[in-house]
């Protein structure tokens, strides 16, 4: 029998991040992950946006300062419609990090830089028990402990266990938690570009029919500027580009941006993925806590994906740092409950909110389109509406 303050399932950036939150308040740490130890140096250019409040939870777990120079500052956010077949811009918005009280944005930092700092982090913790090519086989929570049975055979009691273990969570089914999930026919493709103009740390989302594309500021690769991508369009169109050979694919992003950049070079492997949504019924059960993407999956529109889950640690973390203080169960039903109502409104609305801004995207009838521009130009041009668009942008 292992015992531990909290076991948390999955080893992904948002399990490590959580490992590492929760540890610097001297809570004991057992995370387990199916993959092995050696994660390779691989080619794995695509990003993660981190926005403000996220960066001060990797802060407070004290691997932020070894995962900023990996990335580019995100100064600027601008939205760009250009939807119908003349593919040219008709309204852009630009919402500059100078108007919000940080001075920026967020950083946009490779996945695989994130994976390394926090696996190192995690290394030199005494209090944190990484279990590599381990995953939770079952579950069972009680009024003083959850108790998980391990890959290994291992039995593991802790105060708390934490599944971020992703959108297909088993710990969430363990506990009978039911979720909703719906689909878009839509998929995202995912690379990394270099080009002649320097991107000046600007994020762009040029609004299409068909879905958002949006270019995300990385650090110059062999001495070019470079971004990262995330092309979103119809699951037909999307697998049509992928299979695309780099000079063809190249083309046609150059196209598709309106040379905005100038020729766009693709410049690393592609990945895609079909696009969904989804929400649990739940976000707690006894001694179960639901995290990142076994609380949410979203559509990857204005980096609220990973920044939804780091709130969702951030949230957890200070809830259980109040419990320790004060002598409390940091597993408790009550601090549950207290987590659930404070992240399940969010989390609907931030889910609904971006569902709708996507299938404004894929508005296809002028009618449509013309609702969607007059939108964004409300929003660029009316001062409380900009401001709220600002807040939303830092993650707030």
């Amino acid at each position: 029998m292992i015992e531990t303050d909290i076991l948390i399932a999955g080893g992904g950036i948002a399990g490590m991040s959580a490992a590492a939150r929760f540890a610097a308040d001297g809570h004991r740490i057992m995370i387990v992950d199916p993959a092995p130890a050696d994660i390779g140096e691989g080619t794995d250019l695509r990003t993660t946006a981190f926005l403000q409040p996220g960066i001060e939870t990797l802060k407070k777990a004290g691997v932020w300062d070894a995962i900023k120079p990996t990335g580019a500052e995100l100064r600027v956010m601008r939205i760009v419609d250009a939807g119908g077949n003349e593919m040219t811009p008709r309204e852009t918005a630009d919402f500059d990090g100078a108007e919000t009280t940080q001075g920026f944005f967020g950083w946009n930092v490779s996945n695989k830089a994130a994976r390394v700092s926090l696996m190192a982090k995690l290394e030199t913790l005494p209090n944190v028990d990484f279990r590599f090519s381990t995953t939770v086989t079952g579950f069972t929570g009680t009024s003083r402990y959850g108790e998980a049975t391990l890959s290994g055979g291992e039995t593991v009691r802790a105060k708390l266990v934490v599944a971020a273990d992703g959108r297909n969570s088993s710990l969430r089914e363990f506990a009978g938690i039911k979720h909703r999930r719906w689909a878009y026919d839509q998929s995202a493709l995912v690379f990394v570009v270099t080009h002649d103009k320097p991107h000046d740390n600007i994020s762009t989302e040029i609004h299409r029919t068909g879905g958002p594309l949006t270019l995300v500021p990385m650090p110059d690769l062999d001495g070019k500027p470079c971004s990262s991508v995330v092309w979103m369009t119809p699951a037909d169109r999307a697998r049509q580009l992928y299979n695309m050979d780099d000079a063809t694919l190249s083309a046609e992003i150059t196209h598709d941006t309106m040379s905005m950049f100038g020729p766009l070079t693709v410049a690393s492997p592609r990945a895609i993925w079909p696009m969904i949504s989804q929400v649990p019924s739940r976000l707690i059960s006894a001694r179960l806590a639901l995290v990142a993407e076994a609380a949410h999956v979203v559509p990857p529109i204005g980096a609220q994906g990973l920044n939804m889950s780091l709130h969702d640690i951030e949230t957890l973390a200070d809830l259980m740092a109040k419990a320790k203080l004060k002598g409390d169960d940091i597993g408790a039903t009550t601090l549950l409950k207290s987590y659930e109502r404070k992240q399940l409104p969010k989390t609907l609305a931030r889910v609904g909110g971006i569902d709708l801004l996507n299938r404004a995207s894929m508005f296809e009838p002028r009618t449509l389109r013309d609702l969607r521009y007059a939108g964004l130009t409300a929003i660029n041009r009316i001062g409380p509406l900009r401001k709220l668009a600002i807040k939303v942008g830092v993650g707030k």
